[in-house]
């Protein structure tokens, strides 16, 4: 048994599971953030209302997300070891101030968050949501920044078989990074969106009676929707520009033929979703548009799709690289029998095939059940319920 094409399927596989979990992360923090805010400056019940449930949804999501992301960190360190000796010098920077962002400070100020609902003073807990926001998009940035550099490792010299780092500023200008970054934001934002509108839609599927909430949850995630899809079509495109001067071949190569195609299938197909979600705006069609209901309920696994889709076409393309014109992948899987990377694959397969159904589960659980009552008083966290 060869190893190198089990290592990398395991590989492709607990990456893009977590991937998924953190598209929605982004996304949903973000409307959390913007939900609290609104509240925070108009002082409407409802508002607030909207701010713990979708935030309970968020936060069922970041924890079961946190344990796929130390799985993957464990695999540079087991199945990848001649990635670390020979750009660990570079590759491990951006990775272990991620850490420090998203494990330390991140969760800090999460943890805040949820246990400060009716204990602090409103603006310190706006400001904590905001900082939870801030802290997770810097996460990306570092993960995006190290893997831009997998994909052009600009900035760095090789010196005695191993790559050092010349140029700390370059990874934050490298081509790869300035047109990927914000494509991986503005699907965040649409993943985030969909998932709202999908959500209020199935419940006025249901004739929910929280009309009210549910409105104001659709109107929000529609705009997020239609912003978010403008701009990953925007930018998926802006990529290949950039590609041209860093891989020129890799639009070309027959292993992204059916993943790119894919993708910008799906990038137009959420983009006229999002046209057709504007309809929901106005008042009377919010509650009356069944079939735009069914619609966006059955719109929600799109933006995972086409995420998946998109990573692909980024990784594939690298191949047979892994660090670009430095590092094959073939040199760079840790000396370990092929039997035994077949046993960590299952085995984190199977995990995370727990973890996403237990995310699944527990979010449609939360989702089905809806808003927490009027009347339960205000101090009541974030967490309850769960």
């Amino acid at each position: 048994m060869d190893a190198l094409p089990v290592a990398r399927l395991q590989f492709a596989t607990t990456t893009s599971l977590h991937f998924l979990f953190v598209l929605l992360t982004l996304g949903l923090v973000t409307l959390v953030a913007v939900m609290q805010t609104r509240w925070a400056l108009g002082g409407k019940p409802e508002l607030l209302r909207m701010t713990r449930f979708w935030g309970r949804l968020y936060v069922i999501n970041y924890a079961l997300g946190i344990v796929t992301g130390i799985v993957m960190e464990f695999q540079f360190g087991l199945t990848w070891t001649g990635l670390s000796t020979f750009a660990g010098d570079v590759f491990g920077a951006p990775l272990a101030i991620e850490t420090l962002v998203a494990f330390f400070l991140e969760s800090t100020f999460l943890g805040l968050w949820i246990f400060g609902f009716g204990r602090m003073p409103e603006w310190l807990h706006l400001t904590l949501i905001w900082l939870v926001t801030l802290t997770a998009y810097a996460s990306a940035l570092f993960i995006m920044l190290a893997n831009s550099f997998l994909q052009n490792p600009v900035g760095s010299r090789i010196e005695n078989g191993t790559l050092h780092l010349d140029d700390f500023g370059a990874l934050f200008s490298n081509p790869a990074l300035v047109a990927s970054l914000p494509h991986v934001v503005s699907a965040a934002i649409l993943t985030g969106g969909f998932f709202v509108v999908g959500v209020s839609a199935y419940h006025f599927l249901k004739r929910t009676p929280e009309v009210e909430f549910f409105r104001r949850s659709m109107r929000l995630g529609v705009v997020a929707a239609l912003i978010g899809s403008i701009f990953v079509v925007n930018q998926g495109f802006a990529q290949f520009g950039k590609l041209k001067a860093y891989q020129p071949d890799k639009l070309q190569e027959t292993a992204v033929g059916a993943p790119l195609g894919a993708m910008i299938t799906l990038g137009f197909v959420m983009f006229l979703c999002a046209i057709l979600g504007t309809l929901l705006l106005f008042r009377n069609w919010v509650t009356k548009a069944r079939f735009l209901h069914y619609l966006m309920v059955a719109a929600i696994p799109l933006p995972f799709a086409a995420a998946i889709m998109g990573w692909l076409v980024r990784e594939l393309g690298r191949q047979p690289w892994l660090v670009w014109g430095k590092l094959r992948t073939a040199d760079a899987i840790a000396d370990v029998p092929a039997g035994q990377i077949l046993f960590s694959f299952i085995a984190f397969s199977l995990l995370f095939a727990a973890l996403a159904v237990a995310d699944w589960v527990l979010m449609a659980r939360v989702a089905k059940r809806g808003p927490e009552p009027v009347e339960e008083p205000a101090e009541r966290p974030v967490l309850s319920g769960v």
